[in-house]
């Protein structure tokens, strides 16, 4: 096991992986940007470090200085967290060149799973279906135009990089598609430096169903599991829950089965998620990409089979093996997150950075509050807007329902606005109830 290890990231998810290392008796160092200095999660580490000015690009984003940091922590591995540089397999490459390692992925399996065109390419090796749509990147409009009818309209645009919704159209005709082309083509080159885009099937109404796995570098490979994460705007997700709802229990076999041989057979270990697409009109599942590291809403699975998934991250970093087989591994009662942003649901979702002058976190038998905030904690304009992520676990879903209601309704924030209205329309929306909802629901009613 590693004595201590330097955390690459800031917020909620730094808090998160401090709390492992304490309770595996690893020491952490934690990076912050000007902007973070003083938040309070800094103090729970073992040292802190400021890595630059406010800018991600100078600091969250700054490899030199993350390396920097790490040489001068002293550190045996770094945790990327999420987002930032949690999926470049060039960090995740320097560190090992710098014999630190890096508590995710090989940078061979980031690097072909992070490429969506080539990740199909795997997921059909690996015999799990995928949406109908172009075999590789699509650069000519005319061969575009004739792939589009012939799979049928819509169809959607995808940007081969990244993800977040970013570089992604929806096009219902010819006019559509060209236009849409250049537009993702474009947003994908700012966001990625990857301007290339490819082809699908566009699916009307479908959920977003997506695995769990965990991988050894000894071999072994496992799955906990399925989340829902249907509730979403944009592409942005919302509300996330495991077990899914209404999925016919063939569905989840076949389903958990298909993400653990495409890991394997993308030579991955570590954390990932297996992101797919299930058709509500007949419960087909299609392969979308392959999330290559801990997840945000990895809190859900978390309390339905006990596990925690970020020190299982460090322990398979170090070289341990899982401690668990498949069979070991339960599935019980029913988890629902909400994501608590800053931003204004009442105009377009606009972030609302400033200072936090009243909390009150809700609690009770059930509920879990996993955030870094606090009152008099100032929401810098820098950075993602999350503020907090609100968990239920009960026996049923229905009784996290219930649970859920009541842990939003005891939330209170002031001084930024934040999505909660809008969760508590979802939770008691009788769509969301009934677990009928698909991706375009929060869109089309709210």
């Amino acid at each position: 096991m590693f004595q201590r290890l330097l955390i690459a990231n800031r917020g909620e998810i730094a808090l998160r992986v401090i709390r492992a290392c304490r309770e595996l008796g690893v020491e952490s160092v934690a990076v912050y940007s000007s902007a973070d200095r003083g938040a309070a999660y800094l103090d729970l580490a073992d040292q802190k470090i400021c890595i630059g000015p406010p800018a991600a690009s100078e600091s969250y984003l700054s490899i030199k200085h993350l390396i920097s940091a790490a040489e001068l922590g002293n550190v045996q591995a770094i945790h990327p967290g999420y987002g930032f540089l949690s999926e470049s397999a060039h960090f995740a490459e320097v560190c090992r060149s710098c014999n630190i390692a890096f508590i995710g992925p090989p940078e061979e399996a980031m690097r072909k799973l992070g490429d969506k065109v080539t990740a199909r390419s795997i997921a059909q090796e690996a015999k799990v279906p995928t949406v109908p749509g172009s075999d590789g990147l699509v650069t000519d409009e005319n061969k575009a135009v004739e792939l589009a009818e012939k799979i049928g309209y819509p169809v959607l645009i995808k940007a081969t990089a990244g993800g977040g919704g970013k570089g992604m159209r929806v096009a219902r005709n010819d006019i559509a598609l060209k236009a849409g082309l250049k537009a993702a083509a474009q947003e994908a080159e700012k966001a990625f430096s990857n301007a290339g885009v490819y082809l699908e099937k566009y699916i009307e109404k479908a959920r977003h169903v997506e695995v769990q796995i965990l991988a050894d570098t000894h071999g072994n490979a496992v799955h906990l599991w399925e989340r829902d994460c249907s509730m979403q705007r944009k592409h942005q997700k919302l509300v996330e829950e495991s077990p899914a709802p209404n999925l016919p229990a063939s569905v989840r076999k076949e389903l958990c089965a298909a993400a653990v041989r495409l890991v394997k057979t993308a030579g991955y270990y570590n954390a990932g998620t297996v992101e797919f697409l299930l058709d509500v009109r007949d419960n087909k599942f299609y392969f979308i990409e392959v999330n290559a590291r801990i997840q945000v809403e990895h809190p859900v699975t978390e309390l339905v089979t006990g596990i925690d998934l970020v020190k299982e991250q460090i322990r398979v970093a170090a070289g341990e093996k899982l401690s668990f087989k498949q069979k070991n591994i339960p599935a019980e009662g029913s988890a629902i997150e909400v994501r608590i942003n800053a931003e204004d649901p009442a105009n377009d979702f606009r972030g609302c950075p400033g200072t936090i002058t009243a909390l009150r976190i809700p609690g009770g038998p059930g509920v879990r509050w996993d955030s870094h905030v606090y009152t008099g904690y100032t929401v810098p304009p820098f950075y993602d807007s999350l503020i907090g992520k609100l968990l239920v676990h009960r026996a049923t879903r229905g009784e996290a329902i219930a649970t859920m209601k009541r842990a939003l309704a005891e939330f209170h924030i002031e001084g930024v606005k934040t999505t909660v209205p809008l969760l508590r329309e979802i939770i008691a929306n009788e769509t969301f109830r009934d677990g009928t909802m698909d991706t375009t629901f929060v869109e089309r009613t709210f």
